[in-house]
């Protein structure tokens, strides 16, 4: 007999394009400031595969590598779910950068494009509510992970060393900030006053200030995947609840009505601060940031419902 349309696509295929898709939505997050792609990655239902995936580098692959082990180079590591998510992540920073420049949106229509992330952000914390058990742990983790994220969104930008060790230490600390939902790297560099360093750097090729940067960024991936992958696997329901936590603070930064402060970092303009306001009902950018934003939420608990089936 012949094969039916829906067969005529390998199974493997289809999941590998699902991943590249997902890892563009990651990637356009990565984009917006204050947004992380493991937000995207939590919305998606990727993240635990994600922390498992890039834990798989471990030490039996480098054992390998020394050994000449094929096999086992290339069977270890997770490449069949790192490699098409990173390519979806990949053009998504080119898409729009490059074709649908969505920073310069970001400055002509604030309100719309924030509007509709944090329905997506809202639309991932109701999800996650729903499987919520209110104990006396999980409220005390949900409540430290929601003061540690306003902590860290709330602080303003302070003068720190040019030194190797702090680009090292800046470079681990923003990585691991990517992983975890709510978080964003970039607002971490700029925080510790190191985005201008780091991206003029890889402009210029400045190996005195990327060598130290980049082995922080392994460093922090290394370890901190260990760390997340362990804290979820042992203490899977209070480590969603600090989770769900940063997630809620990082609506504080993502709710588009906002005072923004602005500034020219490495010849591009990025977000130092903000300050939540309330909205303008006589404005036409209202009712559009409201309308995105119901699309978001709506858009999240379409795509769960999906995932369910």
């Amino acid at each position: 007999m012949p094969e039916s349309a829906t067969t005529a696509v390998p199974r493997p295929c289809r999941q590998r394009l699902l991943l590249a898709m997902k890892g563009f939505c990651m990637g356009a997050a990565d984009v917006v400031p204050g947004v992380s792609g493991g937000t995207i990655a939590l919305i998606l239902g990727i993240y635990q595969q994600l922390i498992e995936a890039i834990r798989s580098f471990d030490s039996l692959w480098l054992k390998a590598i020394i050994h000449v082990n094929v096999r086992e180079v290339r069977g270890r590591p997770h490449f069949g779910f790192i490699l098409p998510l990173f390519a979806g992540i990949l053009a998504a920073l080119v898409f729009f950068t490059r074709v649908v420049p969505l920073p310069a949106l970001i400055e002509s229509h604030p309100e719309q494009v924030y509007g509709l992330f944090f329905g997506l952000i809202a639309g991932s914390i109701m999800i996650l509510l729903v499987n919520f058990r209110p104990q006396r742990m999980t409220l005390l983790a949900l409540t430290l992970g929601m003061l540690v994220g306003l902590w860290i969104f709330t602080r303003v930008p302070a003068e720190t060393p040019d030194a190797a060790w702090f680009i090292f230490l800046s470079g681990m600390l923003a990585i691991s900030a990517m992983l975890l939902p709510g978080i964003s790297g970039s607002f971490i560099l700029l925080l510790m006053k190191k985005y201008s360093a780091v991206f003029g750097a890889i402009g210029t090729f400045n190996l005195a200030v990327l060598l130290p940067f980049f082995a922080g960024v392994l460093t922090g991936l290394i370890l901190f995947s260990r760390l997340l992958s362990w804290l979820l696997r042992r203490f899977y329901a209070n480590t969603l609840a600090v989770i769900i936590g940063l997630l809620l603070a990082s609506l504080w930064i993502i709710w588009p009505f906002q005072l923004r402060i602005y500034a020219t970092i490495a010849d591009k303009t990025k977000m130092i601060g903000s300050n939540p306001v309330l909205p303008d009902p006589g404005l036409a950018s209202t009712w559009q940031a409201v309308g995105l934003m119901l699309l978001g939420i709506i858009s999240v608990l379409l795509l769960e419902r999906l995932a369910r089936k």
